[in-house]
C-alpha cells in the first residue's frame, strides 16, 4: 500500500519541480449555454472532414502521432476517443487500452509494456489511459510504492523527450470533470444497461478518493508538464463541447495539409454477358417491422 506521504509529495524530484512551477487549481467552466445536438453534429461533421485530411497526410508523409488521454473515471475519455475515430480508418488511428499487467509485465521495466504500442510511420495511436497509470490509479489505489511513483515521475520527462526526439508528435490531454458531474455520470451507468459494463469495482473504490486523485494529478502535472510534452486540460462537464474543443485543439497542433489527389470517378460496371442470377437459397436474416420515419 502507498503511505500517506504519497498523497502529498513524491520526494526530492517533486520538490525540485515545484521550485520551477506551481500547479493552479482548475478554474470553473465558462457559463456557456447547452450546445444543441444539431449544432454539435454539424460542427463534428466539419471536424471529421479535417480528421480525414489529417489521416491522409499522416499516411502520405509517414507522420507519427501519439495522443494520451487521462482523467478521472467518468471524465469522458471514451466518448472523446469515439468521436475522434468515428470516421477514420482503424488501421491508421489505433486505440490502445491496456488491461491490468500480467505477472510477467509487472516484473518488466515499467514503461516497457507501453513502448511496443507507440506509432510507426503513418500511424496515429490514441492511449485510453497510458503510462500515467503509475502516477494516478496505481498510486491512489496502492498498487505501487512511494519509491516507484517517485522514480516514475523522475524518469518520465526524459522518456517522453526521447519519444518526441524520435519524431513522434506527442499530445497529452487531461479531461477535468467536476465531482457533481462525475457522480451524475456514474449513477447513470448503474441504471443504464448499455453503460453498466463501464462501471467496475475499481471505479467504485476510486470514486471515494477524489482528493487523493487531485493530489496525484497535481504532482503529475508538476513533474511531467514539460516544454516538449505539455499537458493540456479540457473541461469536460459538457461532453459535447469538450469533444469539439479537443478535436479542434489537436488539429491545430498538428501541421497537416490536404493531400494532392485526383478526382475520384466510379468506373463503368461490366456487362453481365453470360451471368445468370443464382437460385441458391441464401439465408437472409429476418427483417423486423421497425418504426419508419
Amino acid at each position: 500500500m502507498v503511505s500517506r506521504s504519497a498523497a502529498t509529495a513524491t520526494g526530492r524530484t517533486l520538490e525540485m519541480a515545484k521550485n520551477r512551477k506551481t500547479t493552479r487549481s482548475v478554474e470553473p467552466m465558462q457559463p456557456y449555454g447547452k450546445l444543441k445536438t444539431r449544432n454539435y453534429n454539424d460542427e463534428l461533421a466539419k471536424l471529421h472532414v479535417e480528421l480525414v485530411k489529417l489521416q491522409q497526410w499522416v499516411v502520405h508523409k509517414g507522420i507519427k502521432i501519439c495522443i494520451v488521454f487521462e482523467g478521472r473515471d467518468g471524465a469522458g475519455k471514451g466518448g472523446t476517443i469515439k468521436a475522434i475515430t468515428e470516421r477514420v480508418s482503424p488501421r491508421v488511428f489505433r486505440v490502445v487500452a491496456l488491461a491490468a499487467p500480467t505477472e510477467r509485465e509487472k516484473s518488466q521495466l515499467y514503461i516497457q509494456r507501453y513502448i511496443p504500442y507507440l506509432p510507426a510511420a503513418g500511424e496515429v495511436v490514441i492511449f485510453d489511459r497510458s503510462w500515467y497509470n503509475r502516477a494516478g490509479v496505481e498510486r491512489v489505489m496502492g498498487f505501487c510504492t512511494d519509491e516507484q511513483v517517485e522514480k516514475f515521475l523522475a524518469a518520465v520527462p526524459a522518456v517522453e523527450k526521447a519519444i518526441v526526439e524520435s519524431g513522434v508528435i506527442l499530445l497529452k490531454y487531461w479531461l477535468e470533470v467536476s465531482p457533481e458531474e462525475q457522480t451524475r455520470r456514474l449513477e447513470a451507468r448503474i441504471n443504464d444497461g448499455r453503460k453498466i459494463w463501464k462501471l467496475s469495482p475499481m471505479d467504485l473504490k476510486s470514486y471515494s478518493r477524489w482528493y487523493d486523485y487531485s493530489r496525484a494529478r497535481n504532482d503529475m502535472f508538476v513533474a511531467s508538464d514539460t516544454p516538449w510534452a505539455p499537458w493540456f486540460v479540457a473541461r469536460s462537464d459538457d461532453k459535447k463541447r469538450a469533444r469539439l474543443n479537443i478535436i479542434s485543439h489537436l488539429l491545430s497542433n498538428i501541421p497537416y495539409e490536404e493531400t494532392p489527389a485526383e478526382k475520384v470517378k466510379l468506373p463503368k460496371r461490366q456487362e453481365p454477358k453470360d451471368y445468370k442470377d443464382t437460385h441458391y437459397p441464401f439465408k437472409f436474416i429476418p427483417e423486423m417491422a421497425w418504426q419508419a420515419e
